[in-house]
Formats: structure tokens, sequence, C-alpha cells
């Protein structure tokens, strides 16, 4: 079965180093499972360029990914996700996005949004980005 390639979000604005963006959002779509073991990541030159960042960033977060045990590099194929991992539980998972929900929330909330409006732009991103 085929898989869509994952889809890479950085923001250069975030005050979060774009490797770790990468980072957080590999070991995201493992635990989540939309990366499964096996599964081979896009090159460093394709990350890089669909992102418009420095290669060397990319090459650093999958060298971190690899040094943590959640790439493995395969001969001939590039970074492939390792053998499975414990994602965690569901309540870990949560726990997780609990703090991104709250900064979201909050700062909806000091934009003036309504908490039906901040549910609608939350219902939209999801529509937009789930597969």
């Amino acid at each position: 079965m085929s898989r869509p390639e994952p889809i890479f979000v950085v923001h250069a604005s975030s005050g979060v180093p774009i490797y770790r963006q990468l980072i957080d959002q590999v070991e995201a779509l493992v635990a989540g499972g939309r990366l499964c073991p096996g599964d081979t990541l896009p090159s460093v030159r394709q990350v890089a360029v669909a992102l418009g960042v420095n290669p060397m960033t990319v090459s650093k977060a999958w060298s971190r990914l690899e040094a943590d045990g959640v790439l493995e590099r395969d001969r001939g194929k590039g970074m492939v996700v390792a053998t499975a991992r414990d994602a965690g539980s569901l309540a870990d998972r949560r726990a997780q996005v609990r703090p991104l929900v709250d900064q979201a929330v909050v700062r909806g909330l000091q934009l003036g949004l309504t908490p039906a409006q901040l549910l609608a732009v939350v219902k939209s991103s999801l529509e937009e980005k789930s597969p």
C-alpha cells in the first residue's frame, strides 16, 4: 500500500529551530501511526527544497532522529522509520498535544475570537490536513 508523502510544515518565526520542528513532526507522525516501520522518508534534498530551508537543517534533524532510534539508514532507500517503538498511550499522545492546544486557545481568545469561532478554525484546519 502506498502512503502519501508526509507533509512537513515549518514556521521560521516560531522561535523553535527548524530542525527541532522537523524532529517533533516526524516523532508525532510515528506516534500517531501515520508513519510506520519501514516507511521511507523524503530525502534531505526533497524536504529542503519543498520547505525552502538549508539541506544541512534537514540533515541535522534526520541525524538526530537516527541517533534517537526513530529512523534507520537503509542503503539504497534512504532514511526509513525504525522497527516498531512504543508510540505511547492515547493519554500520553493527548498530553503532548494539550500544551499546543492551550497556546492556540489563549491566543485566539486574546484576539477576541469566541469559543465557536475557535472551534471553527480547528475544524477547518483538521479538514485541510486530515488524510
